[in-house]
């Protein structure tokens, strides 16, 4: 079925809602939208090493996968095929919108820009709040996609204004190889190629990827082991040594910390989480302490108390962080860029919209501070 361009996003956009829950199921709707439901293809993947036997070892993550043969990692979405491992996802988003760059969330990412944000089925995490379950702990058979080859996704994120590409919604190194050439297409053409991660992945493939990388906003979930080991499936250094390859390497990087209700948000564990981000990162990555609403295996819990992230935020700004903010919570002004220096709001926010914005050159239009982000497009300066 051939599209035209208004027809493409309108199906994408259908297309996202019908993976999360459609009343037909995917099957049907699939018929409808002229998608194809379950497995489109498969695409090699180079990171394994053999085992004996024919079993192989996943070398993209930390969970380190041993996979027999006709079996699968964790994930859900890479197969041992004799003795070689496979993507089952490439080119086969199951999501597929085009967002505001707040929503990932980017505050310091060229504001009021829309990105054309892609996933897959599956995930290398199995989070209990997670928002996105209906596709993230989903296999590619038991939901609806999208054959798009990356350079069509570039070539349909230009054509409709979008100013970058996101791979996010589910954690984007389990369709690794595809994100890569996404990557690869944006810095041919001019788009920013950002993506929005739970930090767990393996050194290698986080080295390929950086050079075609703008900008990384990454879950922070907790400052402790076990919080990652029995409400997410993962573990926290992994992700810590994400964070701070980023910084070093000059990603622009923001995190997320997603506060939860007598899980992650006591105050020694914020103070731990601030301390981090200012002595090994720097104090100037953005952190956003986001408001959690009942979800997946959690609805037994209450949404975070508005105080809790409000005194998150006001304990980062007493501690040094330069950018700390309230997320979750339209209208409050924990939303709002305030300059560290002269302590004058530079962006405005409600939600994600940005009711002004004052950044000039990337520095502040009251005292000239400069502002960490990537406020001005590709081929023009950059502060």
């Amino acid at each position: 079925m051939k599209l035209s361009r208004r027809g493409f996003l309108q199906s994408a956009v259908a297309a996202c809602t019908v993976c999360l829950a459609h009343p037909e199921g995917p099957a049907l709707a699939a018929g409808r939208l002229g998608l194809v439901p379950g497995l489109i293809g498969k695409h090699p993947s180079p990171y394994f090493k053999a085992l004996e036997g024919g079993d192989i070892e996943c070398t993209l993550c930390p969970q380190a996968c041993q996979v027999s043969p006709g079996q699968r990692g964790a994930c859900g979405v890479r197969q041992n095929e004799g003795g070689r491992y496979y993507s089952l996802v490439y080119g086969n988003p199951c999501a597929l919108h085009m967002d505001p760059i707040e929503k990932k969330p980017f505050f310091h990412v060229l504001p009021a820009t829309g990105s054309l944000s892609v996933a897959t089925a599956g995930c290398n995490f199995s989070c209990q709040f997670c928002q996105n379950w209906e596709i993230s702990q989903k296999t590619p058979e038991e939901t609806v996609n999208l054959a798009l080859s990356p350079q069509k996704a570039v070539s349909e994120a230009l054509a409709s204004g979008a100013r970058s590409v996101a791979s996010t919604y589910v954690e984007p190194t389990i369709f690794f190889e595809y994100m890569l050439d996404l990557a690869k297409q944006c810095q041919k053409t001019g788009l920013l190629k950002v993506m929005h991660s739970n930090g767990f992945i393996n050194p290698g493939p986080l080295q390929d990827l950086i050079p075609y990388l703008d900008a990384a906003c990454i879950d922070l979930k907790s400052s402790r082991d076990d919080f990652y080991e029995e409400i997410c499936g993962g573990r926290l250094e992994p992700v810590k040594q994400t964070l701070r390859t980023l910084v070093k390497k000059g990603v622009h990087t923001e995190i997320v910390h997603l506060m939860i209700p007598e899980l992650n948000d006591d105050q020694k564990e914020t103070e731990d989480l601030i301390r981090f981000v200012k002595e090994e990162l720097s104090p100037e990555v953005p952190v956003h302490f986001t408001r959690f609403y009942p979800r997946y295996k959690l609805k037994n819990l209450p949404p975070t108390p508005v105080r809790i992230l409000e005194n998150a935020y006001a304990l980062a700004q007493k501690m040094g962080l330069s950018f700390p903010y309230v997320g979750n919570v339209p209208g409050n002004p924990g939303e709002n860029t305030i300059c560290p220096r002269c302590k004058k709001t530079v962006v405005r926010r409600v939600g994600y919209r940005i009711k002004q914005n004052l950044v000039r050159n990337g520095k502040c239009p009251h005292c000239g501070r400069p502002l960490y982000g990537i406020w001005t497009a590709p081929g023009q300066s950059r502060a």
